[in-house]
Formats: structure tokens, C-alpha cells, sequence
């Protein structure tokens, strides 16, 4: 606890009810779900296999993990579930696959096994319109990530394309059905389809987690905040952290609203707002401030840092991005001159791999050693 500041700390040991942990860029939320698990345990008493944290990729959850294990040691933290949306789906519905009807050993299509599908499916029905396939799966996972049935998306859909759309849907999911198989979207919706139609078995769900942590929560869709919402249910052990400014998924169904809609399930939520960042210096948050001041918010938030103003920062205008690999790889050289400095204390960071071409022939001709990080060089 002497590690956190006084926000954190607040939001660690508070329990008594639902709290929302608005957490700006760099502001240490890791560390206040990772304490906040430690402190349930070790301080509230609280079994750590009733304690789920839940985040978005298989990476968060491995940090996650390693460090609630380096504060809590030894048994005490065995049985604390911390993973995905998707693996907490899975291993509720291996649990529970009989009352959906399903047969042990399931299999999970990926992306290409359910456009193959639906090709499939949609040359059976109407020949050669099986070039809808790709379209018709986006339409699909869209109805699922907003916690649409096959039987809903019929009876509210409007012109030929949604039609063709929803029948496919109830089609493809019958198909699935019968080849004893999932997809990605199902480990989140069908687990809460579960929950709905069948009490006892969300109850014995909600005995089993009796204090949810949600990390990334702007970024969850329809689906995910039902099935933690019915979890939750009325004992309100529930932490949630997440920053509607950096909410970028909206394209795969992720709904920043979600954040807003906590306060009106929740009236009793507690607001909490971490806004000092210990990553950068105070002059790129003034800046991040004032570009993130024009989008619309419900909740407002100013991000500061005690790390000093900082360097200055530079715009550099380009005609084309051969003219911007250059003005890049020129400014490094000029630097390295100026500073006295070596190659290795630069990093040149760009939007999308196929950016990184123009950048290598820059420093190619120019004889600057360099890597690459996290993609494939040209």
C-alpha cells in the first residue's frame, strides 16, 4: 500500500459497494486490481477462489497474474481465477455444457471455420451467393456481441440484406449446434443466454464469484457487461477500471457507453478518478488534454504528471511519406551529431507495419543500423 498515492490507495480498500476506477493513460490501474485481489485476500478474509479478474488479452492476464502471485504468497492465492472474457466463457460453459444441451468435448471454430460455414450453408440455400459469406459472419458476431438470438434478429430485421442476414444467423447456429461446436462470440453469449433461462445455475455461479474485477471496461460489448452484470448480480462486489479515452474497439462491438451505464445499474457506484501519470511528462499530457477536450464525455477527467514539463514537442509537416522517412531519418542523424549520441537511443515508431519500408530504405541508404520490432522487415 506505501506504493500508492492517495487516490489509489481509496480505490484498493474500498468494498462496500460497486466501485468505477476511471483510470487515465499510465496511471498505475494494474496495480490498484492486483492490490485490491491481494488485499481481499489477505485483509478481507475473502477465499481466492471466489475472486474473478477478467481483462481482454491472454498477455494482460499473464502480468496480472504474475504479480497478484509475487503479493500473495504461498496457498492463499490458489483457485483465484484471473483470465480473459472468453477463457472465463469457456470454462463456465465445459462446466455447464449439458444444460445447453451440448456433449462434452466441444470444439471452438475460429474465424476460417465459421466462413467456411456459412459458404457452405449459403451455396445449399441460394447457389452462388456464397461471396455474402464474409459479410454475413461481421453481421453475425455484431447481433451475438450485442446479445442478439438468432430469433430476435429475425423478428426485428428490415430490408432484403437484414433478412438474408438473420436467417442465415438462426441457420449457421442450428449448423453449430449440430456439429457440437462454438464459436468465439458463443463463449460470451451463451454462458449469459444460460444465466438467463436457468437461476439456479447463474446462483451457483454467484456463489462461486462472489468479487469481479474488470479491467479495460470500455472496451466490453453488449454481451460482456450482461454476463457480468447477471454475475455481479445485487451484492454489488464488483471493481471496474477503464478511461473512455482510450476506447478503440468500437469496430468489434465494444461499447464505451458501458462506463455511463454502470452509474444507472449501480446507483450507489463509487466514482473514483486516477488522473496523475507516472509515464510521461507534463507537457505531452498538457497536449493529450487539450486533443482529448473535443470528444464528448459523461465523465470529465485531467491527466497531470510530477515528472517535470519536458522537452518541446516538434510537428514536422511532410509532402509524402517518402519525404517523411527522410525528414525522420535526417532529424536522428542531426541529433546524434548535436547529443553525442549513440544509434541505439533512438526508436522510430509508426502506425502499421507496411509503414516500416520507406523508413528501412531511409536508413539503409544512409548506413544506420537498425531492427525491427514486432513485425517483418522488407
Amino acid at each position: 500500500m506505501s506504493k500508492l498515492n492517495d487516490r489509489q490507495r481509496e480505490a484498493v480498500l474500498y468494498i462496500d459497494g460497486p466501485i468505477l476506477v476511471l483510470a487515465g493513460a499510465g496511471s498505475g490501474k494494474t496495480s490498484v486490481i492486483t492490490r485490491k485481489m491481494a488485499y481481499l485476500i489477505e485483509k478481507c478474509g475473502m477465499p481466492a477462489r471466489h475472486i474473478a479478474a477478467v481483462t481482454f488479452t491472454n498477455k494482460a492476464a499473464r502480468e496480472m497474474k504474475e504479480r497478484v502471485s509475487q503479493l500473495v504468497k504461498g496457498k492463499e492465492a490458489r483457485g483465484l481465477t484471473v483470465s480473459t472474457f472468453h477463457n472465463l466463457g469457456l470454462t463456465i460453459l465445459r462446466s455447464e455444457y449439458k444444460a445447453l444441451q451440448y456433449k462434452s468435448g466441444f470444439s471452438i471454430f475460429d474465424g476460417q471455420d465459421a466462413q467456411t460455414l456459412i459458404r457452405d450453408l449459403l451455396m445449399q440455400d441460394h447457389g452462388a451467393e456464397s461471396d455474402n459469406a464474409d459479410r454475413i459472419q461481421h453481421r453475425i458476431s455484431q447481433w451475438k456481441n450485442e446479445f442478439i438470438t438468432p430469433q430476435q434478429a429475425i423478428a426485428s430485421a428490415e430490408g432484403p440484406a437484414d433478412i438474408l442476414c438473420s436467417q442465415a444467423y438462426l441457420r449457421y447456429q442450428n449448423a453449430l449446434k449440430a456439429y457440437n461446436a462454438l464459436d468465439f462470440d458463443d463463449l460470451i453469449m451463451l454462458p449469459a443466454l444460460l444465466f438467463e433461462q436457468q437461476p439456479a445455475i447463474l446462483e451457483k455461479w454467484q456463489q462461486k464469484i462472489r468479487y469481479m474485477l474488470v479491467d479495460e471496461y470500455q472496451d466490453t460489448n453488449g454481451a460482456q457487461y450482461h454476463l457480468v452484470k447477471q454475475l455481479v448480480g445485487d451484492r454489488g462486489g464488483l471493481t471496474v477500471v477503464g478511461d473512455d479515452d482510450q476506447s478503440i474497439y468500437s469496430w468489434r462491438g465494444a461499447r464505451p457507453q458501458n462506463l455511463v451505464l454502470l452509474s444507472k445499474d449501480y446507483p450507489g457506484l463509487r466514482l473514483i478518478k486516477l488522473e496523475q501519470n507516472y509515464r510521461s511528462a507534463q507537457r505531452i499530457l498538457k497536449s493529450a488534454n487539450i486533443l482529448i477536450a473535443n470528444n464528448p464525455h459523461d465523465i470529465e477527467k485531467k491527466l497531470f504528471s510530477e515528472l517535470g514539463y519536458g522537452e518541446p514537442i516538434k510537428v514536422i509537416g511532410c509532402r509524402d511519406e517518402e519525404h517523411e522517412s527522410e525528414r525522420v531519418v535526417a532529424e536522428i542523424i542531426s541529433h546524434k551529431f548535436m547529443k553525442r549520441t549513440s544509434y541505439k537511443d533512438y526508436a522510430i515508431l509508426y502506425r502499421g507495419n507496411h509503414q516500416a519500408r520507406g523508413f528501412e530504405k531511409s536508413l539503409m541508404s544512409n548506413r544506420i543500423p537498425y531492427k525491427i520490432s514486432g513485425g517483418m522487415s522488407f
